[in-house]
């Protein structure tokens, strides 16, 4: 599906649905996980004006990746910082010195570079079957698909108007339904009196330099924890799902841009921006453009909303806090659907793969966590070993 010798107009390229979903993404991205950056630079000691320089740092890297990435290969690709590392640091980052920290995760970011520039995670996945990246992709999102029945519970008038909205448009005009659901439930939530902007202010985030200084201590407790879990949470679940709705561009350049991008911006707080899952497939999938060739104005969208939202890091908390949860649950999760009915469809295609995809979907789907290292590489795992010994040969 690679296309970049295309005439490349992103503007015309561009609708409204591509619009909502980059909003979308970014919107999921956000409220996701940017409570574990206040929560792990509180428990570390942080001042606020290095947390909001860690914020401004991630969200500057991944708006630039996001944007130049997705131009060059035509291709939505969208970058995100690392949940997983960023609920790792929560524990880890204190009692380590904030210089021998940012130290690691030079360190970590750096290896990464090294396996995009050296082709190894390339020569990786091109040995993962197609039906198990599928399967990746489907428990990956799986999880983010059912939040929406849970946040029934907590608020069923909100979420019911929201998915019956989604339904609607989708049989009057499938292109915007998503916007539809956004629109209904932003209104419904003010009428409801569900925002609340009271604590929100301005205020642009300033860049924190801090010199990095390196120690075995915090390379073994933060740097090597954060290079695997990168690998194996974000990148090949993030190329899973480019490879799920038929993009074919290469590995190593999105591996090798991000990891040095990474690396430069360390100092200023950021422990790593890789590749995207969840939000990845809200702007590859079908909810974003009918046309596969004009979906990457959707992750071009995301890293201009990346952008603004990065030079207001230190206010960001506030803004998504004035939103109801189930509002943003809601919507992620009915942006997914169509990414999620289609990795579950390719994952069952091939009758001699379709147990193996089977294991892999639910390992995934599980959430299982073993040594700091989440259920997307617990269930590539499970499904390959279970491929190898169905279909191993017999002696003799």
């Amino acid at each position: 599906m690679e296309a970049t010798r295309l005439p490349m107009r992103p503007l015309a390229d561009s609708s409204p649905s591509t619009i909502v979903a980059g909003f979308v993404a970014m919107l999921t991205g956000y409220t996701s996980s940017l409570v574990l950056m206040f929560q792990a630079g509180q428990a570390a000691g942080l001042s606020s004006g290095q947390i909001s320089s860690w914020i401004w740092a991630l969200s500057i890297g991944m708006a630039i990746c996001s944007i130049v990435l997705s131009l060059r290969f035509r291709t939505p690709v969208v970058i995100a910082w690392s949940t997983p590392g960023a609920a790792l640091l929560i524990g880890s980052l204190p009692g380590v010195p904030y210089g021998e920290a940012i130290g690691a995760f030079i360190l970590a970011s750096a290896l990464i570079a090294l396996c995009g520039l050296t082709g190894s995670f390339e020569r990786l996945m091109r040995h993962v079957p197609a039906s198990l990246a599928a399967a990746l992709l489907a428990g990956v999102l799986f999880r983010i698909g059912l939040e929406i029945f849970h946040a029934v519970e907590v608020q069923p008038l909100l979420v019911l108007s929201m998915f019956f909205s989604y339904l609607l448009a989708k049989r009057l005009f499938p292109r915007y339904a998503v916007l539809s659901a956004l629109l209904v439930g932003s209104a419904l939530a003010g009428a409801l009196g569900l925002l609340d902007f009271s604590g929100f202010s301005l205020q642009l985030a300033v860049p924190v330099w801090t010199t990095p200084s390196f120690s075995l201590a915090a390379v073994v407790s933060i740097g090597i924890p954060l290079f695997v879990i990168a690998m194996a949470s974000q990148n090949m679940p993030g190329l899973a799902v480019l490879r799920a709705e038929g993009y074919t561009v290469p590995a190593s350049p999105l591996i090798s841009v991000t990891g040095i991008a990474s690396v430069l911006l360390a100092p200023f707080g950021s422990h790593g921006i890789h590749l995207a899952a969840i939000t990845m497939a809200i702007c590859a999938g079908g909810e974003s453009h009918p046309d596969p060739a004009r979906r990457y104005t959707a992750a071009v969208w995301c890293g201009i909303f990346y952008g603004i939202a990065g030079l207001f890091g230190a206010t960001l908390a506030a803004l998504f806090a004035a939103f109801p949860s189930a509002l943003v649950l809601s919507i992620a999760a009915l942006a997914l659907l169509g990414s999620i009915g289609a990795g579950l469809t390719q994952a069952m295609q091939q009758p001699s793969e379709r147990e193996a995809a089977l294991i892999t979907f639910m390992v995934t789907a599980s959430g299982l966590s073993l040594w700091n290292v989440g259920s997307a590489l617990w269930g590539l795992v499970a499904g390959v070993l279970t491929l190898w010994i169905l279909n191993i040969r017999k002696a003799g």
